[in-house]
């Protein structure tokens, strides 16, 4: 059976952006002890007063697909996805190791059959939601780079299918953390609104397989 939740409003704000785009990361989100191990190694690397820190705000995931959704679209993304979600089993999940791209290190992730197989029908689900045209404001509290807007405006040309790469990421560092091969069942898949960096910011709706 699949369970969600919905993000909630705090302080009376809504969690979402003023854009009519929201910037969109359907991920899994790992284990609590993944989480956990991922957000120390993040709290080890050498401090970028221009980077950031996984955090309880910032969270560990696996990204499976990025775009750019309407707001009023999100309920139509989510039914797609639970389409794609439904009677799927849990993923057994192997860390490889440290990786490494530009100034970028992560937890890089092997892929599988079934994880391909999660991400390219996600992938295929969600093709007719996508919308062109994001900005900074898509994304949480309106904070993003160009590079953030770029990336995701991207996703499918440049990170998807062939080239998709699952992986953790971790933060900024000269070298990625140098960590022994484990595996993790992943249980929780969830789509987030992204914020700066393209990190996880708040879950909008989780699904748990099972």
């Amino acid at each position: 059976m699949l369970a969600w939740r919905f993000a909630r409003r705090r302080g009376g704000r809504n969690l979402l952006s003023m854009s009519d785009l929201v910037a969109l990361d359907v991920a899994i989100l790992p284990p609590a002890d993944v989480s956990a191990r991922a957000v120390e190694l993040s709290a080890s690397l050498p401090h970028d007063p221009q980077g950031f820190r996984l955090d309880a705000e910032h969270l560990p995931h696996v990204t499976l697909i990025q775009s750019f959704v309407r707001q009023d679209e999100l309920d139509v993304a989510f039914e797609r996805v639970d389409e794609v979600l439904r009677g799927r089993d849990a993923l057994t999940l192997r860390v490889a190791g440290g990786g490494k791209g530009g100034s970028s290190v992560w937890l890089a992730i092997d892929r599988s059959p079934e994880l391909d197989g999660l991400h390219e029908a996600l992938m295929h689900a969600l093709v007719g939601v996508e919308r062109p045209g994001g900005t900074p404001g898509a994304f949480f509290d309106g904070d993003a780079r160009v590079a953030d807007v770029l990336w995701v405006t991207g996703y499918r040309l440049k990170s998807s299918f062939g080239a998709f790469a699952p992986h953790i990421t971790l933060g900024h560092a000269a070298r990625p953390p140098e960590i022994p091969p484990f595996t993790f069942r992943a249980e929780t898949v969830a789509a987030c609104h992204l914020g700066r960096f393209c990190t996880c910011r708040r879950i909008l709706r989780a699904w748990t397989l099972t």
